[in-house]
C-alpha cells in the first residue's frame, strides 16, 4: 500500500472511532473534521501518528478540538 492510501485508511479508522465513541453520525464526524482541518491534520502528521495506536491518535484530535474551543457533546444530534 502507497503513503497516501495509507493515509486515507487512517483517515476512515479515525473517523469511525470518532462516529463509536462520541455516539455521532459519521456524516457529522466528516463536517466536525472537514470543518475544524481534521483530516488536513492527520495528513500532515502521518509520519508520527503511523506510529502510534489509533486511540493515541484520537486523543491527539480531542485535544486539539478543545484548544479549538469545540464541545464535542454540544455537537452530538
Amino acid at each position: 500500500m502507497n503513503k497516501k492510501s495509507e493515509i486515507v485508511f487512517m483517515q476512515v479508522r479515525l473517523l469511525r472511532l470518532a462516529s463509536e465513541e462520541w455516539h455521532m453520525p459519521i456524516q457529522k464526524v466528516n463536517i466536525l473534521f472537514d470543518q475544524y482541518g481534521i483530516l488536513k491534520f492527520i495528513e500532515d502528521c502521518y509520519d508520527v501518528f503511523h506510529m502510534e495506536g489509533d486511540y493515541a491518535v484520537f486523543d491527539e484530535i480531542k485535544t486539539l478540538l478543545k484548544n479549538k474551543g469545540v464541545d464535542v457533546s454540544a455537537e452530538i444530534i
